[in-house]
């Protein structure tokens, strides 16, 4: 389930990064879809945040640093992907609403596994376990 969990993290990590770098530096023909309802100041922030969110599913756990940011930035991108979900129905994006519904599902599933059941343990767990070992 740790390799399973581990893939996941990079994969929604990576989609999260390029869809807040499309948002932070949309290509030409996007921007104005993009900023129809937001605008492009809420836009960057989006982006941003999306691009920070990434860095944090990954991050904690390479580290073992802080690992309890993991789920919570999967709890922030639900926010992110929720609130995403109803801005494309509302739009009357259906294929864009699913997408971002299972995105919702997977940061869910992310932020559930990593807080209760295979939560990440920390540099000093690590360590503590090296240190009281017979090697």
């Amino acid at each position: 389930m740790t390799v399973v969990l581990w893939i996941l993290q990079v994969l929604l990590a990576a989609e999260f990064l390029w869809h807040g770098w499309l948002m932070v530096a949309p290509p030409a023909e996007l921007v104005e879809i993009i900023n129809a309802n937001i605008g492009p100041r809420f836009s960057v922030f989006i982006g941003v945040a999306e691009s920070l969110g990434a860095l944090g599913l990954v991050l904690p756990g390479v580290t073992r640093m802080l690992p309890g940011l993991t789920p919570l930035t999967a709890v922030g991108l639900m926010i992110v992907a929720g609130s995403a979900s109803v801005l494309h129905l509302s739009r009357g994006e259906t294929g864009s609403a699913i997408i971002t519904a299972i995105l919702f599902g997977l940061c869910t599933f992310v932020a559930y596994m990593r807080w209760k059941v295979k939560p990440l343990s920390s540099r000093k767990t690590v360590l503590g376990f090296l240190n009281s070992s017979k090697i």
